[in-house]
């Protein structure tokens, strides 16, 4: 009996985190004395702020929250966040629609287990967040990519969907601001997103944990708020990681409708049981507090968006839309490859990636884990100095 038959056949084609794959690695070298400057992570660089860990310091102390607590969430924190999505999404939405989960991986997880069966399909708009297909295929469904391109801002059209839809599709999954490529949907074509997957039965998944990094006069629109017709068929994806600093305090949540919410607390209740109560005394905190640090962070990420997408830009043979959410900036390689990189030829972006972090220390998410080869996502959610070292390294092996 081989090694490969004693995993089963669902997980074993399961593919690895490529985003957590390059962060590990870049560790690893830094770790061995290599001055590495990773621009792989998908998190912020910023401390949790400090009335947030004022909260879970009391929570630690209070043994209520040594105890086990209701699956779907603490009731407080899922009022919380019925007020917290009115304030800044327009939506209106009561308790019993929230689920509390371990992180935005577990939310689009069980989002997936509950909504989808063997054989549906879900339209996914690539380039796209890693994690997407897997839990899609752990369903038992497919993923149908569609192809975005800089021509269209790497937005999906009507007439893309229209193309791609069959009488198996179920769903669509919509993210803006975009994660890899900051991309942000303008209000229209939300709006006519929403009516077309109203009109056609599908639900809409849409991840909206980036709402608050928007740059550059742009602005964030939930869709169910702009189309409320698809409000009975749309589950909000969100957390607490990007907005507040709070990556590895692992909360989560789902926003949809209530025999939706309920069916995913009862999947929940077998499968993790509650979220760490400190962690959602701490997202309380977070959700209910004010947005002041959370707007000191966007500033510094806005500063660092436009050094990054000004030193990309004069790179020969690169070409990059300037990233209007989130923070990542998504550069065009193909220019490059074929090259000659300090003796070393990159025929893919997968290469570039390798010769990056080999030659210059620098590690970046080649765009073959978002679906879309030729590209590349850097994160500039790091450190000034970091950022502009590690930009001059790749412009002075690309321009040498």
């Amino acid at each position: 009996m081989s090694d490969q038959s004693r995993v089963s056949t669902r997980v074993g084609a399961i593919s690895p985190s490529a985003t957590l794959a390059v962060t590990s690695k870049a560790k690893e070298l830094k770790s061995a004395g290599a001055p590495v400057i990773g621009f792989g992570a998908g998190e912020p660089d910023f401390p949790t702020p400090e009335h947030i860990l004022h909260a879970a310091k009391e929570a630690i102390s209070d043994p209520v929250n040594h105890r086990y607590s209701p699956a779907g969430g603490l009731p407080e924190l899922k009022e919380a966040l019925a007020e917290k999505t009115k304030r800044d999404s327009g939506l209106l939405v009561s308790p019993d629609q929230v689920v509390i989960t371990n992180g935005g991986k577990h939310a689009v997880y069980n989002c997936m287990q509950v909504l989808l069966d063997a054989g549906d399909e879900v339209l996914l708009p690539s380039p796209y967040w890693t994690t997407y297909p897997e839990p899609i295929a752990l369903a038992g469904a497919i993923t149908k990519v569609i192809s975005t391109s800089a021509e269209s801002g790497f937005r999906v059209t009507i007439d893309q969907l229209n193309a791609a839809k069959t009488e198996r599709t179920k769903a669509l999954i919509f993210c803006s601001p975009s994660n890899p490529t900051g991309a942000i949907y303008p209000r229209e074509e939300i709006e006519e997103i929403g009516r077309w997957a109203a009109n056609n039965n599908i639900w809409v998944i849409t991840d909206e944990i980036y709402e608050h990094l928007v740059y550059g006069g742009n602005e964030h629109f939930s869709l169910p708020t702009l189309v409320p017709e698809i409000q009975d068929r749309c589950i909000v994806l969100n957390g607490v990681a990007k907005t507040y600093a709070m990556t590895g305090w692992r909360v989560g949540w789902i926003i949809a409708p209530s025999d939706i919410a309920k069916a995913a607390s009862t999947l929940q209740s077998h499968q993790t049981s509650n979220v760490a109560n400190v962690s959602q005394r701490a997202a309380l905190a977070a959700v209910s507090g004010p947005l002041d640090d959370v707007e000191k962070m966007r500033k510094a990420f806005d500063k660092r968006r436009q050094v990054m997408f000004r030193m990309l830009s004069q790179i020969q043979g690169v070409s990059i839309l300037e990233p209007q959410g989130a923070f990542y900036a998504w550069p065009n390689f193909e220019g490059v490859l074929g090259r000659s990189l300090r003796g070393r030829t990159a025929e893919t972006t997968l290469d570039l990636a390798e010769i990056f972090l080999e030659e210059i220390h620098v590690a970046f998410v080649p765009g073959e884990a978002f679906g879309s080869p030729g590209n590349g996502r850097l994160s500039f959610a790091l450190g000034d100095d970091e950022l502009e070292e590690g930009l001059q390294r790749i412009i002075d092996l690309l321009q040498s």
